[in-house]
């Protein structure tokens, strides 16, 4: 018996998040602040991306690891609840399950505190040729995070799933200065779509640019490049375009998870033979409605929102070329 197909496989970091909602200021040594709420949600760049695509009904399974604890069954029972396949989910025995503390304080950029926990575990290798086979959409997510997945295993996974017909989508993490060529070089060869920030780009070329950063990565290979820029929109890159558009302008509450719905909205895109304009357009405004509550997922619009709010908000989108 075969496997179930998906439209996406979503592979990579899951993590149990706790959210504050927004604090007038960090807190002194001993000080007490207190917020309106504090709240438990999933979170990780593959548990938001596999939800946020849910939501647009699209077909998903996840695969990662969660430790044998309170959170990794919270996390696969959020998961299944929001519809999202989690049959390829693995449970560690010697690891916790990934936390983040997320502190958002107005007027301000998120702050995280996080541990790695299992997800240091997944090495790529537990994404068969047969999972691949089974979806139309590959996404990798929170890679570079840890030592794990190796750069080996990752872009024969990607070079298995493009001989399959099957697309790749790449997202990194970043979590400081480092040398992170060495994971890359071997795998944006096989990735057709590479989404970092501006920030993790910087990071990674050494570019202030957000165009350069772009032509860095698609030189080494990336067939198409989006360097997501916040409040300042996204830089897309492809051998027939170079795009430059604005971002949409919504009421800010918390940024956490923006950049995963913005993925989200891209693969839906992909997933619908739309073109790069118009991914970029889906993914920009499900980036924009993420930020409207407190959590990485809870304000994601649905299809129906989604294709509402495209066609109800024009997006001013250039060409630089």
């Amino acid at each position: 018996m075969g496997l179930i197909e998906f439209d996406c496989l979503c592979a990579g970091i899951i993590v149990a998040d706790h959210v504050c909602a927004p604090i007038d200021h960090l807190p002194d040594a001993g000080e007490l602040v207190t917020t309106e709420r504090l709240e438990l949600a999933i979170g990780g760049c593959a548990a938001n991306v596999a939800v946020d695509l849910a939501k647009l009904n699209v077909q998903v399974a996840i695969a990662g690891i969660v430790g044998s604890d309170v959170f990794g069954r919270y996390v696969q029972e959020e998961l299944e609840a929001a519809g999202v396949n989690c049959d390829f989910v693995v449970e560690s025995t010697t690891h916790q399950t990934s936390g983040t503390l997320v502190i958002n304080v107005r007027g301000e950029d998120r702050r995280f505190i996080h541990t790695v926990g299992a997800n240091a575990q997944f090495s790529g290798s537990e994404v068969t040729p047969e999972m691949v086979q089974a979806c139309r959409v590959l996404y990798l997510g929170g890679y570079c995070l840890a030592e794990n997945p190796t750069a080996e295993n990752v872009a024969r996974l990607f070079e298995i799933a493009r001989e399959k017909g099957v697309t790749t989508v790449l997202d990194v993490v970043i979590p400081g200065e480092a040398d992170y060529w060495p994971k890359l070089r071997p795998v944006l060869p096989h990735t057709d779509v590479f989404l970092p920030n501006d920030d993790e780009a910087r990071i990674i070329t050494g570019e202030t640019d957000p165009v350069r950063q772009a032509e860095r990565f698609h030189e080494l290979g990336a067939e198409t490049v989006v360097i997501t820029c916040g409040e300042r929109g996204a830089i897309p890159l492809s051998d027939t375009a170079l795009l430059q558009a604005d971002a949409d302008r919504v009421e800010f509450v918390d940024g956490t998870g923006s950049g995963d719905a913005f993925d989200a909205g891209f693969i839906y895109g992909l997933l619908n033979g739309k073109t790069e304009v118009e991914c970029l357009r889906l993914g920009s405004a499900l980036g924009a409605s993420c930020v409207r509550e407190t959590g990485a997922t809870a304000g994601v619009l649905t299809e129906p929102e989604l294709r509402t709010f495209v066609d109800e908000r024009p997006l001013k989108i250039t060409s630089l070329r």
